[in-house]
This record gives structure tokens, sequence and C-alpha cells, in this order.
């Protein structure tokens, strides 16, 4: 029998090498903030793409050290997300010391801990769910952490203050321009760019300054649909640029001008180009 100190070390390691991630600062958050504390009481529900959910055999908290996705509200398809695709956003965000992060889609907060550990005591996590039982449930399992404020509001529509990270977890058709507009210079935002069905990615757009804006996908993702960020025109649209297997060639996020040749998916107002340039925004 080993400890849950062991298995929450194992469990970092783990997940830092699946996603390929050596920062030793990402990996001592995933070994300090204890998973059972914010996926509700076992038994759990584990997430197996081709089989469902799939409950474990009983609430030992070393069924949670594992890279798996366990169930929040399984009855609404919500998970608390696969960690080694979190690992290897967070390490794309690399949050600092006494910043300030919005985390939208929080669920019940288990990577807005983390956030809030990267981030330290200078600095502040705003988390917003929507869903009200899991805004209830983040808020109770935030009370240690005073650089946490929870916010049961829709993190597409509230009116967001100046930060230097958004990270979404929830599928989205188009960056919101009240997310762009949050951001300060040098400011991150990672949300997943997903079309209507299958795979999308979570594209890391970040404000270079004032008037450049660059984006790169960070890696293949699906999320559930994140309400009022979604268009079914948009969506199909990307399904075609995700059909044609290059998204990593994106450089740049530009907004406001005619796309060009280099244009690899289109929108209302905004485009992503394969050039390594920012636009007037």
């Amino acid at each position: 029998m080993h400890s849950l100190a062991a298995l929450q070390k194992f469990y970092a390691r783990l997940v830092a090498g699946n996603a390929q991630v050596g920062d030793p600062r990402i990996i001592a958050a995933f070994e300090s903030v204890p998973r059972e504390q914010f996926v509700g009481p076992g038994p759990w529900k584990v997430f197996a793409m081709s089989a469902g959910y799939v409950e474990t055999p009983s609430d030992d908290p070393a069924f949670l050290y594992q890279d798996v996705l366990i169930g929040i509200a399984s009855d609404r398809g919500l998970n608390n997300g696969q960690p080694s695709l979190h690992a290897r956003c967070l390490a794309a965000l690399k949050p600092q010391p006494g910043e300030t992060v919005l985390h939208v889609g929080a669920g019940t907060g288990y990577y807005t801990a983390l956030l809030a550990g990267l981030v330290g005591a200078s600095g502040s996590v705003s988390a917003y769910e929507i869903e009200g039982d899991l805004a209830r449930h983040a808020s109770a399992n935030h009370t240690h952490l005073p650089n946490v404020t929870v916010h049961q509001l829709s993190g597409c529509e509230a009116k967001l203050d100046p930060c230097d990270i958004i990270y979404v977890n929830a599928g989205a058709t188009h960056p919101l321009d009240v997310w762009l507009q949050a951001l300060r210079p040098g400011g991150r935002l990672l949300f997943p760019l997903t079309p209507n069905e299958g795979m999308g990615g979570m594209l890391l757009v970040t404000r270079r300054d004032e008037q450049r804006l660059s984006a790169r996908f960070v890696c293949p993702a699906m999320f559930v649909p994140c309400l009022g960020a979604r268009d079914y025109e948009m969506g199909q649209r990307l399904a075609k640029a995700f059909a044609q297997g290059n998204m990593w060639h994106v450089g740049s996020l530009q907004r406001g001008t005619v796309p060009d040749g280099s244009s690899w998916c289109s929108g209302d107002g905004w485009w992503l180009s394969t050039v390594s340039k920012g636009a007037i925004v």
C-alpha cells in the first residue's frame, strides 16, 4: 500500500511525461493539489473514449492519480479533463508569479487551483463557471485559497478585467472580442477552437503589443461546447480547415482586414494566417 503522497508524486511525473513537459513548477503543481478534493465522493466515473464511463470499483483515491478524465457531472458529459492535456496547456501559457488569470469554464476548480499555485500569493485567479452546482462546488473547494475568486457567470458575456492570461476550458468556434480586449500586452489567451463535431485544437493567442496578435496551435483537443461562443456555420468552416491537416502552419490572428492567400480559416472580422505577423486590432 503506497501513501497518498507517493501516489501524487507518481501522478505528477506520469502526467508531465505524457505531456512532454519538463517544467518543475508544473510538475510541483500537479503533485501538490489533491485531485480527490475536486471530483466529489467516490466511486468515480472514468471516461473511456470507446466505452463511455467506467465506474471505479471503490473510492480509493489511487484511481484518480492516473492520466484519465473523471466525470464531475457525467449526466451532462462534464469531466475533470485529461491531466496531460492541461499540463501541456499550462506549459504553453507559462503562468508567472504575480500574474492575473481568468479561467473560463472552471468546473469544480481543479485546474483553477493549479493556476493559483503557479501565480502564487502575489497573483490572482478569477474563475468563471456557468453551471450553478459546479460553481458552488468550486467556491467551496477554494475557501483555503485567498487568491481565487469564483464567479457563477458566463466568461463569454461578463465584463472581464484586464489580465495576463485567459484559459478557456470549453470549445469555441471563434475568439471572442471580450477575451481579446481583456489581454494586456504580453497577455496569452488559450482556448479550444473546435468544429461542430470531431477534433479541434488548443489555440494560443499572444498579444505582442497593442497592434499584433500571434497565434499557434498547442495540441489537438475536444471539449464540450462553450455557450455564447459558438456559431454553426463557423463550425462547418473549421471542420474543413482542420481536415487539411495543416493547423501547425498557423502563425497569427488577423482582425479587421481582408483575408489573403495566407488564410488558414476566416470568420466574421477575423482570420488565422499562416504568416507570423499581427494585424491592426
